[in-house]
Order: structure tokens, then sequence, then C-alpha cells
């Protein structure tokens, strides 16, 4: 029997404008039609919003941990449940579970826990971002370099036979070569460059070759000179190339973000990640990560010698530091928060906007960017208060 809901009340953001007197019906957890008030069915359920913006869900393609569980070290159904839960309370309505630089052991219960999550129907889990182990140990960030090697025919047989529809995986230029990458893309595996120190021409040849974007924009690669571009010269510079970016003031400086969102041309764009890690939704003080332990103080997580390792951000620290510190308007920090990294995965007839045909993946924002409430399938999520 088709169930139909029709939410009106709030202002609606579809992904590309706002709309006021639009009511959004919901059959069956996808979204059928955005009409006026009066023109609903009348066998529908109203669900009346109190004030406020309603917009897609968020999307975050890099998300190795939250609410106490890191997926390298809770490679488990329930594992990636927690991660999705804890990110579901601050919009994340759709993300890739990460894992980080590890043993090919490891790496296939990652793959298997994240296949049986979305075969167990888990709310929000999109498929596996593989962030390593093929990089650079000069820009290795806080991946173990013990553990960093060169990629061979058993990890590409791994990653292009995972069973999962989207595979996101991070990989350094100059360790990975074009025709490495082209099989993995022919395959339909999505291809980053990230932990690269890799040179403008090579970052560009590996572009070609079918790499998609940059894992985390300025961050664990080579930097713009004027004689040497590098990575970030190289992914500013092609108009197809996708970025991810980490908003959170530690990352990247608001001056550095400005920058790059003048300079980056489309259709590629820079969309945000959040690249948590278990914190996230937790009261957790610290963890380890391959043996080594990472502090969460101030804001940020560092190992001992003061490494960022990953962030303690969510997707709305994220939409409030572009929105206040760096400036962008509201409904374009939207974009790169859900219709953007949509786009870059294929998904964004799905997910990202408010639309006939895409999920009703919706999250109300109050008028301080708080998640007021939060919709997966057009089903109203309940969280537990935080410790």
């Amino acid at each position: 029997m088709t169930s139909r809901t029709a939410f009106l009340g709030a202002t609606v953001f579809n992904g590309y404008r706002r709309l006021t007197d639009t009511a959004v019906l919901v059959e069956d957890g996808i979204v059928t039609a955005l009409a006026e008030p009066g023109e609903l069915p009348e066998d529908a359920t109203i669900v009346t919003l109190p004030d406020g913006l309603l917009t897609a869900g968020f999307v975050d393609l890099q998300v190795n941990g939250g609410g106490g569980a890191l997926l390298n070290s809770a490679a488990t159904v329930e594992g990636v449940r927690t991660i999705c839960r804890a990110h579901a309370r601050y919009g994340t309505t759709a993300l890739l579970p990460t894992l980080i630089t590890d043993t090919p052991a490891v790496t296939q219960a990652a793959i298997d826990a994240v296949r049986g999550a979305i075969d167990a129907g888990v709310p929000g889990c999109l498929g596996i971002h593989i962030e390593g182990p093929h990089l650079s140990i000069a820009r290795k960030g806080a991946h173990d370099p013990a553990l960093i090697r060169p990629m061979n025919d058993a990890d590409i047989e791994r990653l292009t036979t995972t069973g999962i529809d989207h595979v996101l995986t991070t990989v350094a230029a100059e360790m990975v070569p074009p025709a490495q990458i082209a099989r993995l893309t022919h395959a339909g595996v999505h291809v980053a460059i990230g932990h690269s120190d890799a040179s403008y021409e090579t970052a560009s040849a590996a572009f070609a070759a079918g790499a998609r974007g940059v894992t985390h924009l300025f961050n664990a690669m080579s930097q713009l000179g004027h004689r040497m571009p590098g990575v970030v010269g190289a992914a500013l510079d092609g108009p197809d190339t996708w970025c991810g970016l980490i908003a959170d003031g530690f990352h990247v400086h608001p001056a550095a973000i400005a920058n790059a969102l003048r300079a980056k041309r489309a259709p590629g764009r820079i969309y945000l990640v959040t690249d948590a890690m278990s914190t996230v939704g937790s009261a957790l003080t610290s963890f380890e990560l391959n043996g080594r332990v990472i502090t969460r103080a101030g804001g940020k997580l560092t190992l001992e010698d003061g490494t960022l390792a990953g962030s303690d951000l969510d997707m709305i620290g994220a939409l409030r530091f572009m929105t206040d510190v760096v400036g962008l308007p509201l409904d374009e920090t939207l974009r790169m928060a859900s219709l953007y990294p949509a786009e870059f995965l294929g998904i964004d007839r799905t997910h990202g906007r408010i639309a006939p045909g895409a999920r009703a993946d919706f999250v109300l924002l109050g008028e301080d960017l708080s998640a007021e409430a939060v919709y997966i399938g057009g089903e109203r999520q309940t969280f537990e208060p935080l410790a």
C-alpha cells in the first residue's frame, strides 16, 4: 500500500533555489512532487514543519568514524551502523565509511562490512572509501608509513570485485601509474588523488587517465608554487576535477579556501567532507589508530607529534565555518555539502537535491544552522542525547 506524506511549513531549498509556500510530497520514501499546499492529494498525511529551511540531507564522502567507532577497528555491520547513525544527527543522510591505510586483511574486512551494511539496509551507507595504502611517504599525514606500499594486481582485484556500487579510493599519483588508474576507473571505481607529492604533470596525467578528483584539497599534497604548481595546481586547473575540502579552521586557512573557490573552474567543483574520526557524536577524548594514540583537544585531533589526524568535524560545523568565517552564501555552502558530492559520485538524481525521483532525505535547519529535524527515506530520525 502506497504511503503518502506531505511536508509543508518550511522554506524549501531544492538544491538550486529557495521555494516558499511549497509542499514536498513523498511516497514510499521518494519525492514525487513539489506542489502548492492546496494541490495535495486528499489521502496524504500532513507533516507541518516549524519555521526553518528544509534542504537535502548532506552527503559526506570521507567519514572515518563516529559515535565512538572507527571503521579500521570496527569493520562490522554494527560498526558501520554506528558511524552512519552518529553523523545523521548532524544532517548527513548518506556517506562513505572510510578506511585509512591498513593491512589487506583489514581492508577486506571493511569491504565485507560495508557490503553487509548495504544488504542489511543500514540507513545512510552509500558505499566505501578506501584511503591508501598506495600513498606517498613524504605526504603520509597520519597514515602509518609501515603499511604504505605500491599497488599490485591483487589490490586492483580487491577494489574491482567488492560487490559495492559506489567505491572511492584515494591514491598518490606517483605511486599508482595511469595504466592502473585506467583499469580501476574502467571497472567503475572512483579514483581520487591524495597524500601525494606528485608534480603538476604527474597529477594531470592521473586525471587524464580517469582520476576524478583530489582528497582533502591542500592537505597532504604538493602545494601550488609559481614554478611547480603541484597537485593543488593541477586540481584547481582541471575543469573536470573535483576537490574535497575539510572546513574546520585547522586543516585549511579561510583565505586559502576563498582563493580556491575563486580559482576552481566548473564543471568540477569543491565539495565539503568532514574526514571525521570516531570522536564525532561521542564523548571520547582519545583513541588509537594502528597502535598510535590520537588526542582530542581544542576542536582538533592530533598524533603525539602534533600531526593532524583526521578531524573532529561534523557537517553542521563545516556549514557554519564556510558561512560565518569564509563568508560564502548559505545556498552555495549547502550545495557543497549535498549536491556537489552527489554529482561527483554520480548519484545526484537520487541524492543532494529535493526533486521528483530523489530520496526523501532531508534536514530541517534552524536559524543558527542547527539540525532541527532529520529525515531519511521520509522517516524522521530520533537520537539519544549525547553523553
